[in-house]
Protein backbone atom coordinates (compact mmCIF):
# COMPACT_ATOMS: atom_id res chain seq x y z
CA UNK A 1 0.00 0.00 0.00
CA UNK A 2 2.79 2.42 1.02
CA UNK A 3 4.83 1.42 -2.03
CA UNK A 4 1.86 2.10 -4.30
CA UNK A 5 1.30 5.47 -2.69
CA UNK A 6 5.01 6.31 -3.15
CA UNK A 7 4.88 5.33 -6.82
CA UNK A 8 1.78 7.46 -7.32
CA UNK A 9 3.52 10.45 -5.72
CA UNK A 10 6.59 9.96 -7.87
CA UNK A 11 4.39 9.71 -10.95
CA UNK A 12 2.59 12.90 -9.95
CA UNK A 13 5.92 14.69 -9.41
CA UNK A 14 7.19 13.48 -12.78
CA UNK A 15 4.04 14.71 -14.51
CA UNK A 16 4.43 18.06 -12.76
CA UNK A 17 8.14 18.42 -13.70
CA UNK A 18 8.86 21.59 -15.67
CA UNK A 19 9.18 21.21 -19.43
CA UNK A 20 12.55 21.37 -21.16
CA UNK A 21 11.56 24.25 -23.46
CA UNK A 22 8.96 26.96 -23.02
CA UNK A 23 7.93 28.87 -26.16
CA UNK A 24 7.36 32.33 -24.76
CA UNK A 25 5.53 35.21 -26.43
CA UNK A 26 7.78 37.34 -28.59
CA UNK A 27 10.39 34.60 -29.08
CA UNK A 28 10.35 33.62 -32.74
CA UNK A 29 13.10 30.98 -32.83
CA UNK A 30 14.29 28.52 -30.18
CA UNK A 31 17.33 26.23 -30.59
CA UNK A 32 16.51 22.81 -29.19
CA UNK A 33 20.09 21.51 -28.92
CA UNK A 34 20.81 22.85 -25.40
CA UNK A 35 17.58 21.25 -24.14
CA UNK A 36 17.64 17.96 -26.06
CA UNK A 37 18.70 14.52 -24.85
CA UNK A 38 19.83 11.82 -27.23
CA UNK A 39 20.43 8.12 -27.72
CA UNK A 40 22.73 6.49 -30.30
CA UNK A 41 21.03 3.45 -31.80
CA UNK A 42 24.18 1.83 -33.20
CA UNK A 43 22.33 -0.91 -35.05
CA UNK A 44 19.63 1.44 -36.30
CA UNK A 45 16.91 -1.12 -35.51
CA UNK A 46 15.25 0.26 -32.36
CA UNK A 47 11.61 1.35 -32.62
CA UNK A 48 9.89 4.40 -31.25
CA UNK A 49 8.19 2.39 -28.48
CA UNK A 50 11.59 1.44 -27.06
CA UNK A 51 12.70 5.06 -27.15
CA UNK A 52 9.56 6.29 -25.43
CA UNK A 53 10.39 3.79 -22.67
CA UNK A 54 13.90 5.23 -22.47
CA UNK A 55 12.40 8.72 -22.23
CA UNK A 56 10.17 7.65 -19.38
CA UNK A 57 13.15 6.03 -17.60
CA UNK A 58 15.27 9.15 -18.19
CA UNK A 59 17.84 6.96 -19.93
CA UNK A 60 18.78 9.49 -22.62
CA UNK A 61 21.97 11.54 -22.36
CA UNK A 62 22.22 15.32 -22.75
CA UNK A 63 23.92 16.59 -25.90
CA UNK A 64 27.61 17.34 -25.26
CA UNK A 65 27.71 21.13 -24.82
CA UNK A 66 24.36 21.30 -26.60
CA UNK A 67 26.17 20.45 -29.86
CA UNK A 68 24.35 18.14 -32.25
CA UNK A 69 27.35 17.46 -34.53
CA UNK A 70 28.67 13.88 -34.21
CA UNK A 71 30.65 13.46 -37.45
CA UNK A 72 30.25 10.35 -39.57
CA UNK A 73 28.47 7.70 -37.50
CA UNK A 74 26.72 4.41 -38.18
CA UNK A 75 23.20 3.58 -37.09
CA UNK A 76 20.60 6.15 -36.06
CA UNK A 77 20.41 8.95 -33.49
CA UNK A 78 17.29 9.70 -31.44
CA UNK A 79 16.68 13.14 -29.91
CA UNK A 80 14.01 14.00 -27.37
CA UNK A 81 12.76 17.33 -26.08
CA UNK A 82 9.56 18.39 -24.35
CA UNK A 83 8.05 21.75 -25.28
CA UNK A 84 5.20 23.85 -23.95
CA UNK A 85 3.78 26.67 -26.04
CA UNK A 86 3.14 29.71 -23.83
CA UNK A 87 2.32 32.03 -26.74
CA UNK A 88 -1.47 32.17 -27.26
CA UNK A 89 -0.98 34.03 -30.58
CA UNK A 90 1.19 31.30 -32.15
CA UNK A 91 -0.02 27.72 -32.27
CA UNK A 92 1.60 26.90 -35.63
CA UNK A 93 5.35 26.20 -35.36
CA UNK A 94 7.96 24.87 -37.75
CA UNK A 95 10.57 22.31 -36.71
CA UNK A 96 13.65 22.84 -38.91
CA UNK A 97 16.68 20.54 -39.20
CA UNK A 98 19.34 23.02 -40.31
CA UNK A 99 21.46 20.50 -42.19
CA UNK A 100 20.25 19.56 -45.67
CA UNK A 101 22.03 16.22 -46.22
CA UNK A 102 20.38 13.97 -43.62
CA UNK A 103 18.97 10.85 -45.29
CA UNK A 104 15.93 10.09 -43.13
CA UNK A 105 14.21 12.07 -40.40
CA UNK A 106 11.20 10.81 -38.49
CA UNK A 107 9.53 13.20 -36.05
CA UNK A 108 7.26 11.53 -33.47
CA UNK A 109 4.95 14.01 -31.75
CA UNK A 110 3.22 12.81 -28.55
CA UNK A 111 0.65 15.00 -26.88
CA UNK A 112 -0.52 15.01 -23.27
CA UNK A 113 -3.50 12.76 -24.05
CA UNK A 114 -1.14 10.08 -25.44
CA UNK A 115 -1.99 10.70 -29.09
CA UNK A 116 1.09 10.30 -31.30
CA UNK A 117 1.65 11.49 -34.88
CA UNK A 118 4.65 10.88 -37.12
CA UNK A 119 6.19 13.17 -39.75
CA UNK A 120 8.83 11.95 -42.24
CA UNK A 121 11.50 13.89 -44.11
CA UNK A 122 15.10 13.89 -45.34
CA UNK A 123 16.68 13.66 -48.77
CA UNK A 124 15.78 9.95 -49.12
CA UNK A 125 12.17 11.06 -49.44
CA UNK A 126 10.74 13.27 -52.19
CA UNK A 127 11.31 16.99 -51.77
CA UNK A 128 7.55 17.52 -51.96
CA UNK A 129 7.19 15.77 -48.57
CA UNK A 130 8.47 18.89 -46.80
CA UNK A 131 5.99 21.22 -45.15
CA UNK A 132 7.61 24.26 -46.78
CA UNK A 133 9.64 24.25 -49.99
CA UNK A 134 13.02 24.97 -48.48
CA UNK A 135 16.51 23.48 -48.65
CA UNK A 136 16.48 22.35 -45.00
CA UNK A 137 14.11 19.55 -43.89
CA UNK A 138 11.18 21.07 -42.01
CA UNK A 139 7.97 19.91 -40.35
CA UNK A 140 4.86 21.95 -39.51
CA UNK A 141 3.65 21.28 -35.95
CA UNK A 142 0.49 22.36 -34.15
CA UNK A 143 1.41 23.17 -30.54
CA UNK A 144 -1.63 24.03 -28.39
CA UNK A 145 -1.18 26.62 -25.68
CA UNK A 146 -0.03 25.44 -22.20
CA UNK A 147 -0.05 21.77 -23.20
CA UNK A 148 3.22 19.76 -22.91
CA UNK A 149 4.23 18.09 -26.19
CA UNK A 150 7.03 15.52 -26.48
CA UNK A 151 9.12 15.57 -29.66
CA UNK A 152 11.13 12.44 -30.51
CA UNK A 153 13.29 12.84 -33.62
CA UNK A 154 15.05 9.92 -35.30
CA UNK A 155 17.88 10.78 -37.72
CA UNK A 156 19.64 8.25 -39.89
CA UNK A 157 22.23 9.27 -42.48
CA UNK A 158 25.33 8.06 -44.26
CA UNK A 159 26.42 11.68 -44.45
CA UNK A 160 27.81 13.62 -41.49
CA UNK A 161 25.53 13.35 -38.45
CA UNK A 162 24.65 16.99 -37.79
CA UNK A 163 21.33 17.70 -36.11
CA UNK A 164 20.90 21.42 -35.35
CA UNK A 165 17.15 21.44 -34.55
CA UNK A 166 15.18 24.68 -34.23
CA UNK A 167 11.57 25.59 -33.58
CA UNK A 168 10.42 28.76 -35.35
CA UNK A 169 7.24 30.65 -35.88
CA UNK A 170 6.32 31.06 -39.58
CA UNK A 171 7.21 34.75 -39.44
CA UNK A 172 10.62 34.14 -37.84
CA UNK A 173 11.36 31.32 -40.27
CA UNK A 174 10.49 33.55 -43.23
CA UNK A 175 12.85 36.26 -41.99
CA UNK A 176 15.77 33.90 -41.34
CA UNK A 177 15.33 31.99 -44.60
CA UNK A 178 15.11 35.26 -46.52
CA UNK A 179 18.44 36.43 -45.15
CA UNK A 180 20.05 33.04 -45.79
CA UNK A 181 18.76 32.92 -49.35
CA UNK A 182 20.06 36.44 -49.94
CA UNK A 183 23.55 35.45 -48.73
CA UNK A 184 23.56 32.31 -50.87
CA UNK A 185 22.27 34.27 -53.87
CA UNK A 186 25.04 36.81 -53.36
CA UNK A 187 27.62 34.04 -53.33
CA UNK A 188 26.35 32.44 -56.54
CA UNK A 189 26.07 35.90 -58.09
CA UNK A 190 29.80 36.37 -57.48
CA UNK A 191 30.49 32.96 -59.04
CA UNK A 192 28.41 33.77 -62.12
CA UNK A 193 30.10 37.15 -62.57
CA UNK A 194 33.53 35.55 -62.34
CA UNK A 195 32.44 32.76 -64.70
CA UNK A 196 31.25 35.03 -67.51
CA UNK A 197 34.14 37.47 -67.08
CA UNK A 198 36.71 34.71 -67.43
CA UNK A 199 34.70 33.00 -70.17
CA UNK A 200 35.13 36.11 -72.32
CA UNK A 201 38.86 36.17 -71.53
CA UNK A 202 39.21 32.50 -72.44
CA UNK A 203 37.40 32.96 -75.75
CA UNK A 204 39.67 35.92 -76.48
CA UNK A 205 43.03 34.55 -75.27
CA UNK A 206 42.57 30.76 -75.68
CA UNK A 207 44.69 30.24 -72.57
CA UNK A 208 44.22 26.77 -71.02
CA UNK A 209 44.43 28.25 -67.52
CA UNK A 210 41.21 30.18 -68.10
CA UNK A 211 39.47 27.01 -69.34
CA UNK A 212 40.37 25.02 -66.22
CA UNK A 213 39.44 27.98 -64.05
CA UNK A 214 35.96 27.91 -65.62
CA UNK A 215 35.76 24.18 -64.95
CA UNK A 216 36.78 24.78 -61.35
CA UNK A 217 34.10 27.45 -60.81
CA UNK A 218 31.43 25.24 -62.36
CA UNK A 219 32.38 22.10 -60.43
CA UNK A 220 32.80 23.83 -57.10
CA UNK A 221 29.55 25.71 -57.58
CA UNK A 222 27.93 22.29 -58.00
CA UNK A 223 29.60 21.10 -54.77
CA UNK A 224 28.11 23.92 -52.75
CA UNK A 225 24.79 23.70 -54.58
CA UNK A 226 24.66 20.10 -53.33
CA UNK A 227 25.94 20.78 -49.80
CA UNK A 228 23.48 23.66 -49.34
CA UNK A 229 20.55 21.43 -50.28
CA UNK A 230 19.75 23.51 -53.36
CA UNK A 231 20.58 20.65 -55.72
CA UNK A 232 17.90 18.49 -54.10
CA UNK A 233 15.49 21.43 -54.16
CA UNK A 234 15.96 22.51 -57.79
CA UNK A 235 17.90 19.89 -59.80
CA UNK A 236 16.96 16.40 -58.58
CA UNK A 237 14.01 16.67 -56.14
CA UNK A 238 12.82 13.17 -56.99
CA UNK A 239 16.22 11.45 -56.92
CA UNK A 240 17.53 10.52 -53.43
CA UNK A 241 20.39 8.67 -55.17
CA UNK A 242 21.69 11.88 -56.73
CA UNK A 243 21.10 13.81 -53.50
CA UNK A 244 23.51 11.41 -51.80
CA UNK A 245 26.08 10.53 -54.46
CA UNK A 246 26.52 14.00 -55.92
CA UNK A 247 28.38 15.05 -52.78
CA UNK A 248 31.49 12.89 -53.34
CA UNK A 249 31.17 13.02 -57.14
CA UNK A 250 31.02 16.83 -57.30
CA UNK A 251 33.91 17.08 -54.82
CA UNK A 252 36.04 14.87 -57.07
CA UNK A 253 35.14 16.93 -60.16
CA UNK A 254 36.06 20.15 -58.35
CA UNK A 255 39.41 18.75 -57.19
CA UNK A 256 40.26 17.48 -60.67
CA UNK A 257 39.63 20.97 -62.11
CA UNK A 258 41.55 22.63 -59.25
CA UNK A 259 44.59 20.39 -59.71
CA UNK A 260 44.60 20.74 -63.50
CA UNK A 261 44.28 24.52 -63.24
CA UNK A 262 47.22 24.64 -60.83
CA UNK A 263 49.38 22.49 -63.13
CA UNK A 264 48.67 24.83 -66.04
CA UNK A 265 48.93 28.11 -64.15
CA UNK A 266 52.18 27.21 -62.40
CA UNK A 267 53.68 25.72 -65.58
CA UNK A 268 54.69 22.73 -63.48
CA UNK A 269 55.97 20.49 -66.32
CA UNK A 270 58.70 23.09 -66.92
CA UNK A 271 59.21 24.69 -63.52
CA UNK A 272 58.93 21.67 -61.17
CA UNK A 273 58.55 18.25 -62.90
CA UNK A 274 58.38 16.36 -59.59
CA UNK A 275 55.46 18.53 -58.43
CA UNK A 276 53.79 18.02 -61.80
CA UNK A 277 53.92 14.25 -61.26
CA UNK A 278 52.53 14.71 -57.73
CA UNK A 279 49.51 16.66 -58.99
CA UNK A 280 48.97 14.20 -61.84
CA UNK A 281 48.88 11.36 -59.32
CA UNK A 282 46.28 13.26 -57.28
CA UNK A 283 44.20 13.83 -60.43
CA UNK A 284 44.26 10.09 -61.16
CA UNK A 285 43.21 9.42 -57.57
CA UNK A 286 40.23 11.77 -57.76
CA UNK A 287 39.19 10.37 -61.14
CA UNK A 288 39.16 6.86 -59.69
CA UNK A 289 37.40 8.01 -56.51
CA UNK A 290 34.77 9.87 -58.55
CA UNK A 291 34.08 6.75 -60.61
CA UNK A 292 34.04 4.54 -57.52
CA UNK A 293 31.60 6.92 -55.80
CA UNK A 294 28.87 5.65 -58.14
CA UNK A 295 29.01 2.31 -56.31
CA UNK A 296 30.78 2.87 -52.98
CA UNK A 297 28.59 3.24 -49.88
CA UNK A 298 28.27 6.85 -48.83
CA UNK A 299 29.70 6.12 -45.37
CA UNK A 300 32.96 5.36 -47.22
CA UNK A 301 32.99 7.70 -50.22
CA UNK A 302 31.80 10.90 -48.53
CA UNK A 303 34.28 10.90 -45.59
CA UNK A 304 37.06 9.83 -47.97
CA UNK A 305 36.29 12.63 -50.42
CA UNK A 306 35.99 15.16 -47.58
CA UNK A 307 39.39 14.24 -46.18
CA UNK A 308 40.94 14.11 -49.65
CA UNK A 309 39.95 17.75 -50.28
CA UNK A 310 42.51 18.82 -47.69
CA UNK A 311 45.13 16.51 -49.21
CA UNK A 312 44.51 17.93 -52.68
CA UNK A 313 44.68 21.54 -51.53
CA UNK A 314 47.81 20.88 -49.46
CA UNK A 315 49.41 19.33 -52.56
CA UNK A 316 48.58 22.47 -54.54
CA UNK A 317 49.95 24.73 -51.78
CA UNK A 318 53.21 22.75 -51.69
CA UNK A 319 53.61 23.05 -55.47
CA UNK A 320 52.82 26.77 -55.31
CA UNK A 321 55.37 27.41 -52.55
CA UNK A 322 58.10 25.55 -54.43
CA UNK A 323 57.42 27.41 -57.69
CA UNK A 324 57.20 30.71 -55.81
CA UNK A 325 60.59 30.07 -54.21
CA UNK A 326 61.96 29.47 -57.68
CA UNK A 327 61.00 33.00 -58.66
CA UNK A 328 57.58 32.67 -60.32
CA UNK A 329 55.92 35.86 -59.07
CA UNK A 330 52.27 35.15 -60.09
CA UNK A 331 52.33 32.21 -57.68
CA UNK A 332 52.04 34.69 -54.77
CA UNK A 333 48.36 35.36 -55.45
CA UNK A 334 47.78 31.68 -56.11
CA UNK A 335 49.25 30.82 -52.71
CA UNK A 336 47.05 33.41 -51.01
CA UNK A 337 43.98 32.07 -52.85
CA UNK A 338 44.59 28.44 -51.86
CA UNK A 339 45.36 29.44 -48.28
CA UNK A 340 41.96 31.16 -48.00
CA UNK A 341 40.27 28.14 -49.54
CA UNK A 342 42.18 25.73 -47.29
CA UNK A 343 41.10 27.56 -44.14
CA UNK A 344 37.45 27.61 -45.17
CA UNK A 345 37.48 23.98 -46.28
CA UNK A 346 39.28 22.87 -43.12
CA UNK A 347 36.64 24.57 -40.97
CA UNK A 348 33.79 22.93 -42.90
CA UNK A 349 35.50 19.50 -42.87
CA UNK A 350 36.17 19.63 -39.14
CA UNK A 351 32.51 20.57 -38.66
CA UNK A 352 31.45 17.55 -40.74
CA UNK A 353 33.53 15.26 -38.51
CA UNK A 354 32.15 16.81 -35.34
CA UNK A 355 35.46 18.43 -34.28
CA UNK A 356 34.25 22.04 -34.49
CA UNK A 357 30.85 23.37 -33.37
CA UNK A 358 28.26 24.62 -35.88
CA UNK A 359 28.68 28.40 -36.00
CA UNK A 360 28.55 30.88 -38.86
CA UNK A 361 32.26 30.62 -39.77
CA UNK A 362 32.30 26.81 -39.75
CA UNK A 363 28.93 26.38 -41.50
CA UNK A 364 29.76 28.89 -44.25
CA UNK A 365 33.55 28.52 -44.17
CA UNK A 366 33.61 26.87 -47.60
CA UNK A 367 31.55 29.66 -49.17
CA UNK A 368 33.68 32.40 -47.63
CA UNK A 369 36.98 30.69 -48.43
CA UNK A 370 35.99 29.67 -51.96
CA UNK A 371 34.64 33.14 -52.83
CA UNK A 372 37.94 34.70 -51.78
CA UNK A 373 39.86 31.95 -53.54
CA UNK A 374 38.03 32.33 -56.86
CA UNK A 375 38.31 36.12 -56.75
CA UNK A 376 42.05 35.90 -56.06
CA UNK A 377 42.49 33.26 -58.76
CA UNK A 378 40.83 35.58 -61.27
CA UNK A 379 43.21 38.36 -60.23
CA UNK A 380 46.13 35.93 -60.42
CA UNK A 381 45.18 34.99 -63.99
CA UNK A 382 45.18 38.65 -64.96
CA UNK A 383 48.51 39.11 -63.22
CA UNK A 384 49.95 36.10 -65.01
CA UNK A 385 48.75 37.34 -68.38
CA UNK A 386 50.34 40.73 -67.73
CA UNK A 387 53.58 39.01 -66.73
CA UNK A 388 53.64 36.96 -69.92
CA UNK A 389 52.87 40.03 -72.03
CA UNK A 390 55.79 41.93 -70.53
CA UNK A 391 58.28 39.08 -70.76
CA UNK A 392 59.61 40.10 -74.18
CA UNK A 393 60.14 43.66 -73.00
CA UNK A 394 62.15 42.39 -70.02
CA UNK A 395 64.30 40.25 -72.33
CA UNK A 396 65.07 43.19 -74.69
CA UNK A 397 65.89 45.57 -71.82
CA UNK A 398 68.91 43.60 -70.54
CA UNK A 399 70.58 46.74 -69.27
CA UNK A 400 67.53 47.59 -67.19
CA UNK A 401 67.46 44.06 -65.90
CA UNK A 402 71.04 44.32 -64.65
CA UNK A 403 70.17 47.57 -62.96
CA UNK A 404 67.08 45.99 -61.39
CA UNK A 405 69.20 43.11 -60.12
CA UNK A 406 71.60 45.57 -58.51
CA UNK A 407 68.71 47.43 -56.94
CA UNK A 408 67.26 44.14 -55.73
CA UNK A 409 70.65 43.21 -54.28
CA UNK A 410 70.93 46.54 -52.49
CA UNK A 411 67.35 46.20 -51.33
CA UNK A 412 68.13 42.75 -49.97
CA UNK A 413 71.16 44.13 -48.17
CA UNK A 414 69.05 46.92 -46.69
CA UNK A 415 66.37 44.37 -45.78
CA UNK A 416 68.97 42.16 -44.13
CA UNK A 417 70.29 45.16 -42.22
CA UNK A 418 66.77 46.04 -41.16
CA UNK A 419 66.18 42.45 -40.07
CA UNK A 420 69.36 42.51 -38.02
CA UNK A 421 68.29 45.83 -36.55
CA UNK A 422 64.85 44.41 -35.74
CA UNK A 423 66.50 41.38 -34.14
CA UNK A 424 68.73 43.63 -32.02
CA UNK A 425 65.70 45.72 -31.10
CA UNK A 426 63.80 42.59 -30.10
CA UNK A 427 66.69 41.44 -27.92
CA UNK A 428 66.92 44.89 -26.35
CA UNK A 429 63.19 44.93 -25.69
CA UNK A 430 63.39 41.48 -24.14
CA UNK A 431 66.30 42.59 -22.00
CA UNK A 432 64.32 45.60 -20.79
CA UNK A 433 61.57 43.26 -19.63
CA UNK A 434 63.85 41.08 -17.56
CA UNK A 435 65.06 41.53 -14.02
CA UNK A 436 68.83 41.98 -14.13
CA UNK A 437 69.47 40.09 -10.90
CA UNK A 438 67.38 36.91 -11.22
CA UNK A 439 66.98 36.71 -15.01
CA UNK A 440 63.20 36.40 -14.55
CA UNK A 441 60.76 38.68 -16.33
CA UNK A 442 59.82 41.78 -14.41
CA UNK A 443 56.54 42.98 -12.98
CA UNK A 444 55.49 45.06 -16.03
CA UNK A 445 55.89 42.10 -18.38
CA UNK A 446 54.02 39.80 -16.03
CA UNK A 447 51.02 42.10 -15.77
CA UNK A 448 50.84 42.39 -19.56
CA UNK A 449 51.16 38.62 -20.08
CA UNK A 450 48.74 37.86 -17.23
CA UNK A 451 46.06 40.07 -18.82
CA UNK A 452 46.28 38.06 -22.06
CA UNK A 453 46.30 34.76 -20.13
CA UNK A 454 43.24 35.84 -18.14
CA UNK A 455 41.34 36.62 -21.34
CA UNK A 456 42.28 33.21 -22.81
CA UNK A 457 41.12 31.44 -19.65
CA UNK A 458 37.82 33.36 -19.70
CA UNK A 459 37.21 32.46 -23.36
CA UNK A 460 38.10 28.78 -22.84
CA UNK A 461 36.17 28.50 -19.56
CA UNK A 462 39.20 27.22 -17.60
CA UNK A 463 40.50 28.29 -14.17
CA UNK A 464 43.59 30.44 -13.70
CA UNK A 465 45.65 30.31 -10.50
CA UNK A 466 47.69 33.24 -9.15
CA UNK A 467 50.46 32.93 -6.52
CA UNK A 468 52.21 35.65 -4.53
CA UNK A 469 55.51 34.31 -3.07
CA UNK A 470 57.46 36.29 -0.46
CA UNK A 471 60.81 35.20 1.02
CA UNK A 472 60.59 35.25 4.82
CA UNK A 473 62.79 37.58 6.94
CA UNK A 474 64.75 38.71 3.89
CA UNK A 475 65.74 42.01 5.48
CA UNK A 476 67.36 40.07 8.30
CA UNK A 477 69.39 38.09 5.73
CA UNK A 478 70.64 41.33 4.17
CA UNK A 479 71.40 42.85 7.58
CA UNK A 480 73.24 39.78 8.87
CA UNK A 481 75.08 38.53 5.79
CA UNK A 482 75.19 41.55 3.48
CA UNK A 483 73.45 42.43 0.24
CA UNK A 484 75.65 40.23 -1.93
CA UNK A 485 74.52 37.19 0.06
CA UNK A 486 70.95 38.47 -0.25
CA UNK A 487 71.36 38.67 -4.02
CA UNK A 488 72.62 35.07 -4.06
CA UNK A 489 69.51 34.05 -2.10
CA UNK A 490 67.24 35.80 -4.60
CA UNK A 491 68.91 34.09 -7.56
CA UNK A 492 68.84 30.73 -5.76
CA UNK A 493 65.15 31.11 -4.86
CA UNK A 494 64.23 32.16 -8.42
CA UNK A 495 65.98 29.04 -9.76
CA UNK A 496 64.27 26.69 -7.28
CA UNK A 497 60.82 28.20 -7.89
CA UNK A 498 61.27 28.17 -11.67
CA UNK A 499 62.37 24.53 -11.67
CA UNK A 500 59.29 23.55 -9.63
CA UNK A 501 56.88 25.44 -11.91
CA UNK A 502 58.45 24.39 -15.23
CA UNK A 503 56.21 21.28 -15.76
CA UNK A 504 53.07 23.41 -15.32
CA UNK A 505 53.56 25.97 -18.15
CA UNK A 506 53.48 28.72 -15.54
CA UNK A 507 54.27 32.43 -15.88
CA UNK A 508 56.89 33.50 -13.32
CA UNK A 509 58.28 36.96 -12.62
CA UNK A 510 60.00 38.94 -9.92
CA UNK A 511 57.32 41.19 -8.51
CA UNK A 512 59.67 43.41 -6.57
CA UNK A 513 62.18 43.13 -3.72
CA UNK A 514 62.00 39.60 -2.32
CA UNK A 515 58.54 38.94 -3.84
CA UNK A 516 57.77 36.68 -6.81
CA UNK A 517 54.50 36.17 -8.66
CA UNK A 518 53.35 33.17 -10.71
CA UNK A 519 50.29 32.30 -12.81
CA UNK A 520 49.24 28.71 -13.57
CA UNK A 521 46.68 28.21 -16.37
CA UNK A 522 44.17 25.40 -15.99
CA UNK A 523 44.84 24.75 -12.28
CA UNK A 524 41.99 24.63 -9.81
CA UNK A 525 42.36 25.57 -6.17
CA UNK A 526 43.46 22.11 -4.94
CA UNK A 527 46.03 21.80 -7.70
CA UNK A 528 47.39 25.31 -7.15
CA UNK A 529 47.74 24.76 -3.38
CA UNK A 530 49.57 21.46 -4.00
CA UNK A 531 52.02 23.18 -6.36
CA UNK A 532 52.55 26.01 -3.87
CA UNK A 533 53.38 23.42 -1.19
CA UNK A 534 55.95 21.88 -3.54
CA UNK A 535 57.55 25.32 -3.97
CA UNK A 536 57.65 25.82 -0.22
CA UNK A 537 59.25 22.40 0.32
CA UNK A 538 61.73 22.99 -2.50
CA UNK A 539 63.00 26.09 -0.69
CA UNK A 540 63.15 24.19 2.62
CA UNK A 541 65.00 21.12 1.30
CA UNK A 542 68.48 22.64 1.38
CA UNK A 543 70.06 25.97 2.27
CA UNK A 544 71.32 28.57 -0.16
CA UNK A 545 75.10 28.49 -0.50
CA UNK A 546 76.74 31.93 -0.72
CA UNK A 547 80.51 31.66 -0.48
CA UNK A 548 81.21 30.03 2.87
CA UNK A 549 77.68 30.77 4.10
CA UNK A 550 74.77 28.32 4.15
CA UNK A 551 71.60 30.37 4.52
CA UNK A 552 68.22 28.78 5.28
CA UNK A 553 65.50 30.43 3.15
CA UNK A 554 61.75 29.96 3.57
CA UNK A 555 58.74 31.55 1.86
CA UNK A 556 55.14 32.50 2.55
CA UNK A 557 52.75 31.91 -0.33
CA UNK A 558 49.30 33.32 -1.03
CA UNK A 559 47.08 31.50 -3.56
CA UNK A 560 44.00 32.70 -5.43
CA UNK A 561 42.16 30.95 -8.29
CA UNK A 562 40.10 32.87 -10.86
CA UNK A 563 37.08 30.71 -11.67
CA UNK A 564 36.23 29.54 -15.23
CA UNK A 565 34.29 32.12 -17.28
CA UNK A 566 35.14 34.62 -14.53
CA UNK A 567 34.38 38.28 -14.69
CA UNK A 568 36.99 39.16 -12.10
CA UNK A 569 39.21 42.15 -12.79
CA UNK A 570 42.96 41.59 -12.74
CA UNK A 571 43.57 44.18 -10.01
CA UNK A 572 41.07 42.37 -7.79
CA UNK A 573 42.80 39.03 -8.40
CA UNK A 574 46.17 40.50 -7.38
CA UNK A 575 44.62 42.07 -4.28
CA UNK A 576 43.04 38.74 -3.21
CA UNK A 577 46.30 36.82 -3.73
CA UNK A 578 48.22 39.51 -1.82
CA UNK A 579 45.70 39.28 1.01
CA UNK A 580 46.26 35.51 1.16
CA UNK A 581 50.03 36.19 1.35
CA UNK A 582 49.55 38.45 4.35
CA UNK A 583 47.42 35.75 6.00
CA UNK A 584 50.34 33.33 5.50
CA UNK A 585 52.73 35.84 7.11
CA UNK A 586 50.34 36.41 10.00
CA UNK A 587 50.10 32.64 10.58
CA UNK A 588 53.82 32.32 11.27
CA UNK A 589 55.31 32.38 7.74
CA UNK A 590 56.72 29.37 5.83
CA UNK A 591 53.18 28.27 4.86
CA UNK A 592 50.59 28.41 2.07
CA UNK A 593 47.30 30.22 2.55
CA UNK A 594 44.18 30.88 0.48
CA UNK A 595 42.20 34.08 0.92
CA UNK A 596 38.73 33.57 2.36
Amino acid sequence: MAAGLLLACLSLLASAAPPDVELLPGVGTVALGPHARYHHDVGGDEHAEALWTRVADEALAPLPDGNGAFGFQSGAFWFHVRVVNRDPTETRWLLVQEYPLSDRLDVHVRRADGHTSVHAGGDHRPFSARSIRYRHPNFALDLPVDVPVDLLVRVESQSSMQVPLQLSTPAAFTEVSRDAQFAIGLYYGILLALFFYNLVLWLWLHDASYFWYLCHITAFGLVLFTLNGLGFEYLWPRSPWLADHMVPISICLALIAMLQFSRTFLELPRRWPAGNRLLQALIVFFVLLGIASFWLPLRISTPLASRAVLIGVVGIVIATVVVLRRGYTPAKLLLLAWSAFLLGTAAFTLLAFGVLPKVFLTEYGVQIGSALEMLLLSIALGHRYAALRNENQRIVAETNQRLERKVAQRTQEVRSALLRLEDAHARLRDSSRRDGLTGLYNRAWFQEAFAALSEQARSAGTPLALMMIDLDHFKAINDRHGHFAGDDCLRWAAHRIGRTLRPHDALLARFGGEEFVAALPGEDLDGAVAIAERIRRALNEEPCVSGDLRIHVTASIGVHVMAPAHGERIEVAFAVADRALYVAKANGRDCVEVAA
